[in-house]
């Protein structure tokens, strides 16, 4: 029930891209503001992430989860409801505060309930719940709004996510043992440098580079240096930063974050090359995004087995292997053959299985159990913001080679930088323990 649970809250990280246009149209707003309700939304759930461990330390989890969820409610009701912009916006912001509380915590959770030879199957649900309902947004926000109008799509999230909440209450167990300690309130502020580079990267490809958003850029760094210094300066830190110390946690958390970054990439890519290219309706659009999102699905469970028989550094190879053979199918067939932009599609996403929750088990093996919801913060935290830079970097790379080459063989040429990624994942499992 509550990987149900996340499965609903997670679809809604990637279902307004769809919803662009209507919004534009009814609130008569450009392309820069639209692009809110997702920049929003990615802000407050990178800034709540780091905060995870502490909740985890101080709430009972039913309480904790309940929360979360009433959040969540709260926010999808105001944007349901609401007569203007601001308050979809608004909502968006309450979404991604529960969003960004859910992940590390239940990720941590189960890791920290599955006996270590097992966390690979485990993991291999979750990876099902968050890569899947990431590639499943764009599906069901197509679908719906189809046949329905935006508020439409806000209310199918508040009825499914509100019966789940009924039924999951008899099965919310208290696991995560209390360690009460003071709200680190310096900490929790230093915090905004997160959000802060996050928004600049998401708002620089509409309005491009300005004295505002360097400014904002330079104090969010220096506003994450004094917090790394203060971490590592407390003997019962905020967030944890000696998961560093374990060897094989920093290369299998770069992993999930190139392996993102070729997901999130096809999420955003794939739809411009069917409505842009082939001229597809928004909703073929999403529809055709169902093989690569149904070959995810499969392939997550079946990658979570292989871990424990195979270890890390073979599926990571096969992972990056079949993420450079979807880029370069894309990048050679992308606006020739639609069925090959398909299949490169499939192959980005398919990649991901075998890298994103194999690489996560992994860093989370490589922890003491004490340290695992703090090393599982730091994952999510920095899979966001390198999901957030890929979309900026694709953005910067179709507006460069559109000035002189038309939509079509933009994409093509994106796709081909974009290789440089998934080689990384060479690199990376060179780093990374060979399995026992």
């Amino acid at each position: 029930m509550l990987l149900l649970t996340s499965f609903t809250m997670s679809i809604s990280q990637s279902t307004m891209t769809t919803a662009y246009p209507i919004l534009m149209k009814q609130f008569g707003i450009d392309a820069a503001a639209v692009q809110w309700v997702t920049s929003g939304f990615m802000v407050a759930m990178t800034l709540v992430m780091p905060v995870s461990p502490w909740l985890l330390d101080n709430l009972h989890m039913k309480k904790l989860l309940n929360l979360i969820i009433a959040v969540f409610l709260v926010g999808t009701g105001i944007a349901m409801v609401t007569p203007n912009f601001l308050g979809v916006v608004v909502g968006r912001l309450l979404e991604g505060v529960a969003v960004g509380a859910l992940f590390p915590t239940y990720q941590a959770v189960i890791m920290e309930n599955t006996p270590e030879e097992k966390r690979g199957v485990a993991m291999g649900a979750v990876g099902l719940v968050m890569s899947s309902a990431l590639a499943v947004g764009p599906i069901v926000s197509g679908i719906v709004l189809q046949f329905g109008t935006w508020r439409v799509l806000f209310a199918f999230f508040f009825i499914v996510l509100l019966v789940l909440s009924i039924f999951m209450q008899s099965q919310i167990e208290n696991t995560h043992p209390m360690n009460k300690r003071d709200f680190d309130s310096l900490s929790s502020f230093l915090l905004i440098g997160f959000a802060g580079i996050l928004y600049t990267v998401s708002i620089l490809p509409a309005k491009g580079w300005s004295w505002t958003l360097a400014v904002t850029l330079l104090v969010s760094i220096a506003l994450l240096v004094f917090f790394v210094v203060r971490q590592l300066r407390q003997d019962n830190p905020f967030l944890d930063l000696r998961v560093f110390e374990h060897r094989g946690y920093l290369p299998a958390m770069l992993l999930t974050g190139m392996s993102y970054s070729g997901l999130i990439t096809a999420t955003v890519i794939m739809p411009l090359y069917f409505q842009k290219v082939f001229g597809l309706a928004p909703l073929w659009s999403g529809l055709l995004m169902i093989p690569a999102a149904t070959f995810l699905s499969y392939l997550n469970p079946k990658s979570g087995r292989l871990l424990g028989q195979i270890g890390l550094r073979p599926l990571v190879l096969i992972g990056s292997t079949m993420m450079v053979a979807g880029y370069l199918m894309l990048a050679v067939f992308g606006t020739k053959v639609i069925i090959l932009a398909i299949a490169g599609a499939m192959l980005l996403e398919g990649g991901n299985a075998f890298i994103m929750m194999p690489a996560v088990t992994a860093a989370s093996n490589a922890l003491p159990k004490h340290l695992i919801s703090h090393g599982t913060a730091i994952i999510t935290t920095m899979r966001q913001l390198i999901g957030a830079l890929s979309i900026l970097v694709a953005g910067i790379l179709i507006g460069f080679f559109h000035q002189n080459h038309g939509y079509g063989l933009s994409l093509n040429l994106t796709a081909a930088w974009f290789i440089l990624i998934p080689l990384s994942g060479y690199l990376l499992a060179s780093r990374i323990k060979v399995q026992k």
